[in-house]
């Protein structure tokens, strides 16, 4: 018995990948250009569908450092509906992903799905048909008969097509031992747009991720953890360097810029006080930013003095997050 869907063409928003403007926290002026594949995906998600997506970016206030890594920081379901009326939850997939996606854009639904980079053209030069990598993406627009893929990925919005629409969906592949991608669904039936409680709900929501932050300085931490790994660091090759990198410099500092955007949010809606929080979050995103390059030098097994950059981290964390905590609570 064959669970395969009749070939169609369906499509969700009036989107043009050669067209699309990205949201401007994807700006290439920005220190972090991008932050994790999941957060710059559900930042154009909600651009596409016309919400603001810095309205949901509290969650960075409760972020900390894990032991070997900054904490790989996301948009909290629960947070997106409560500000924005989307509800997202895991999807059962019990048969071919191509004919869930076809559905449930039918139904008026999104869903993000775990994808090989192998076969995202956006990737090129980094993972497209250099080496399989784990991502996320959102389709939005598919074309059964064409092979054609319209896609939310990373910071921006893409198609493919061909061989690569295949091996999205693992077309013709019957591996047995190949488990199924993990998947949400995306439904959208209580969108919230123009709400007039917004600002009480952000600030609701500022205060519970306040709450939840360490009860330390996690900037310490970081710093101790870096320091003990440089000898290890030195014995490391390129891409072990760009995945501890990815983990604790790029986590950290783009947690810290998206804090920025989010308070420059709050000051221009609620209380322009806070304006200068925003300076202190920026300055640990640049600090973060030279630590990283100074990183690459100790990978390179040259001396290197991390004083200067923890210094700033560790400063601006501190006024950044304790100033906030006293405006907004938590």
């Amino acid at each position: 018995m064959t669970t395969e869907r009749p070939e169609r063409t369906v499509q969700l928003l009036p989107l043009d990948a050669a067209t699309y403007a990205r949201h401007p926290v994807h700006d290439s002026q920005r220190t972090w250009t991008e932050t994790n594949c999941y957060v710059d995906l559900w930042i154009e998600v909600l651009h596409a569908l016309d919400l603001d997506p810095i309205a949901g970016a509290a969650f960075t206030l409760s972020t900390d450092f894990e032991g070997d890594q900054w904490t790989f920081f996301k948009y909290p379901p629960e947070d997106l509906r409560a500000l924005y009326g989307i509800e997202v939850s895991e999807m059962n997939v019990w048969r071919p992903l191509l004919d869930h996606v076809v559905e449930q854009l039918e139904l008026g639904r999104l869903l993000t799905i775990e994808v090989d980079s192998w076969f995202l053209p956006d990737t090129a030069g980094v993972s497209y048909q250099l080496r399989h990598t784990k991502s996320t993406i959102v389709p939005q627009a598919v074309d059964v008969e064409s092979r054609r893929l319209g896609y939310f990925h990373n910071a921006g919005y893409f198609e493919l097509e061909g061989d690569d629409f295949d091996g999205v969906f693992h077309r013709g592949d019957d591996d047995p031992a190949r488990l199924p991608p993990y998947v949400e669904l995306i439904k959208l039936d209580h969108l919230r747009r123009d709400d007039a409680n917004l600002v009480d709900d952000v600030l609701t929501l500022t205060a519970e991720h306040l709450g939840r932050r360490p009860r330390d300085n996690p900037m310490v931490r970081l710093r101790k953890r870096i320091e003990a790994d440089l000898p290890w660091l030195a014995a490391q090759d390129l891409e072990s360097f760009h995945a501890y990198a990815f983990g604790t410099c790029r986590q950290c500092g783009a947690t810290a810029e998206l804090a920025a955007s989010f308070v420059d949010w709050l000051a221009a809606r609620w209380e322009p006080g806070v304006a200068p929080i925003a300076e202190r979050f920026r300055a640990v995103a640049e600090s973060a930013k030279g630590l990283e390059f100074t990183l690459a030098r100790a990978a390179r097994g040259r001396s290197v003095d991390l004083q200067g950059s923890f210094d700033e981290m560790e400063r601006g964390w501190d006024e950044a997050i304790v100033t906030l905590a006293g405006c907004c609570g938590g």
